[in-house]
């Protein structure tokens, strides 16, 4: 693909904005990175970076941004791949929409409006999606009438500790103690299922959300109670009715963009509706890999005006992808399967989000960082 817009990552080290930078670089385009500084190099090492830069927080990396690239003929496109910086960026809307291409709903703070967990939650149960019974409150706050088990997570996710702030509570007296460890002023507390599987839909949206596309669904190979398996089964998404309520609520934010739309499964099959990540995820490498890339999907859509559904592809049968380091710690060292077994599921995966095909810098770096520790 050739495009004369300059396409510049800004993020923390991770393998989800190397996926980005991979979706790019194989379609031929170079990314500059502008990396939170971090001791574990990744993503800063892939071969598909013209330019590198470290910066000690996103104020420094924003600096950047203005004082380097704010004034391109082309108005260049910036990637996200963390709700913090998505966040930073949708505040400073004002300031940079004459300047760049960015993740946005077209106002000021109208993303992080919508990351706030009890928001976005009314948002789907208005549009006739089910979602799972929660209240949000004040840290230290226990309603009346809770119902357990539940489940805790921070009520919005740039603020708090993120994952760190989920604990499963069977009890009042486990959540009295679950508060002594939550970092997050405002916590969501939530009916918690003992869930079958989670579904995890990458997307892509332009024109205020009213060009949408859902690439790939995954699934999970083996479920882990409190986090993410992974190890997954990529398809298409097929379920219309649900695709169209969820098309209903982008358009409603008119969000532009990469994003990720989550859902728990329970034992009877039925969704519910978890969140949605406004910005790329770490699992849409694998969308790329099934040859829709969603980078380039959002790039083609923005300029172009394609339309988003005409380049989903069929995923082909029995796709899988595989956290290779997270997989192997969860499964081989632990000693659920032999290291036999585990390398025949790497082998036979069609994604890896370590292992670049021909980008063999980032895990290598990755490698020797480990091994000087």
């Amino acid at each position: 693909m050739v495009t004369n817009h300059k396409c510049i990552v800004f993020a923390e080290e991770h393998y989800n904005p190397l996926g980005v930078i991979r979706s790019l670089g194989e379609s031929g385009i170079k990314s500059i990175g502008i990396f939170i500084n971090s001791k574990e190099k990744l993503a800063s090492k892939s071969k598909y970076l013209q330019k590198v830069y470290y910066v000690k927080n996103r104020e420094e990396g924003y600096e950047i941004l203005l004082k380097e690239y704010g004034n391109e003929r082309e108005k260049p496109y910036i990637f996200t791949s963390d709700d913090i910086t998505t966040s930073f960026l949708d505040h400073k809307y004002d300031l940079i929409k004459d300047k760049f291409i960015f993740y946005n709903a077209g106002y000021k703070d109208r993303i992080t409006h919508y990351m706030g967990k009890d928001t976005i939650l009314q948002l789907a149960e208005k549009h006739g999606i089910p979602v799972l019974k929660n209240v949000v409150v004040d840290k230290g706050e226990i309603p009346e009438g809770l119902e357990y088990p539940l489940i805790t997570k921070a009520a919005i996710s740039t603020i708090g500790a993120w994952k760190k702030d989920v604990f499963i509570c069977n009890n009042q007296e486990e959540l009295e103690e679950a508060y002594k460890h939550i970092r997050s002023s405002r916590v969501m507390l939530q009916k918690y299922i003992h869930k079958k599987n989670e579904l995890a839909l990458e997307a892509v949206s332009a024109n205020k959300g009213t060009n949408f596309c859902v690439t790939i669904a995954s699934t999970y190979n083996y479920i882990l109670p409190d986090t993410y398996s992974p190890y997954m089964t990529v398809t298409n998404f097929k379920d219309e009715d649900l695709k169209s309520k969820l098309e209903a609520m982008i358009r409603e934010i008119g969000f532009e963009g990469i994003m990720e739309i989550e859902f728990l499964i329970d034992q009877d099959d039925k969704f519910y509706f978890g969140e949605i990540n406004f910005r790329n995820s770490t699992w849409s490498y694998a969308s790329t890999c099934a040859k829709m890339p969603l980078p380039i999907m959002w790039i083609e859509a923005m300029e172009n005006n394609v339309k988003l559904k005409d380049r989903e592809k069929k995923v082909p049968d029995k796709f899988t992808a595989m956290v290779e380091v997270y997989d192997y710690r969860t499964r081989v060292k632990t000693k659920q399967i032999s290291l036999t077994k585990w390398l025949n599921d790497l082998r036979q995966s069609n994604c890896k989000y370590y292992i670049g095909k021909n980008d063999f810098k980032p895990v290598l770096a990755w490698m020797m960082e480990k091994i000087k520790r």
